[in-house]
């Protein structure tokens, strides 16, 4: 489980495809290399992702992962390439601040940014989620982009919007964002649930 917190900003280093649709991919962090265990899970932009391996490349350590078919589909790690920045989230300990709220690392879908509007050290973004997704985000409500957590500020059909603080803009991959940009969508598990149990009935 995660919270939405990003405490480190990756940079992948390489893309190789390997067998059975697998591409193995090779991530600079500043974890120290000693918590890097391979088995652990890691968030790599809000999708969980299990370390294959790590070491140091010069001064900077650095983790690997393999994503799968569906992941490659599914998600935007598709699109990652060398230099390409990530955001990054170790699994909650018990005992750890929950923060944000509690989030799988398992991906919806994608949610699309269709305005940015800069005002004074924030920002507000406006994204379209495909409408079978719509239904599980409101106003008031939490939702995962990219990994990281966000209040929900406004709900109109099949858009949403969400204003971002200075230091999430400093601290994560969101201050880069612009129009037409792609992102991790992980919608909050309760509002999951809550539209079953409605179904259900």
């Amino acid at each position: 489980m995660f919270t939405g917190l990003v405490t480190d900003v990756g940079e992948v280093r390489s893309v190789k495809p390997r067998a059975n649709n697998l591409h193995r991919i090779t991530i600079a962090c500043s974890y120290p290399r000693s918590e890097l265990i391979e088995g652990a899970s890691m968030a790599c932009s809000g999708v969980c992702m299990t370390i294959v391996g790590s070491g140091e490349e010069g001064d900077r350590p650095w983790f690997a992962v393999d994503a799968a078919a569906e992941t490659l589909a599914r998600t935007t790690v598709g699109r990652w390439q060398q230099g390409s920045k990530v955001n990054l989230e170790r699994p909650l300990k018990l005992g750890d601040e929950l923060g944000g709220h509690m989030l799988a690392g398992h991906v919806d879908g994608l949610a699309t940014i269709v305005a940015r509007e800069d005002m004074t050290d924030m920002a507000r973004i406006s994204l379209r989620v495909p409408g079978q997704l719509a239904r599980f985000i409101a106003p008031k409500g939490s939702v995962a982009l990219d990994g990281v957590s966000l209040t929900v500020n406004a709900v109109e059909g099949d858009t949403f919007a969400v204003l971002i603080i200075p230091h999430t803009l400093a601290v994560t991959t969101l201050g880069t964002l612009r129009k037409d940009d792609d992102l991790n969508l992980e919608v909050d598990t309760m509002a999951r649930y809550a539209a079953r149990l409605m179904e259900a009935r």
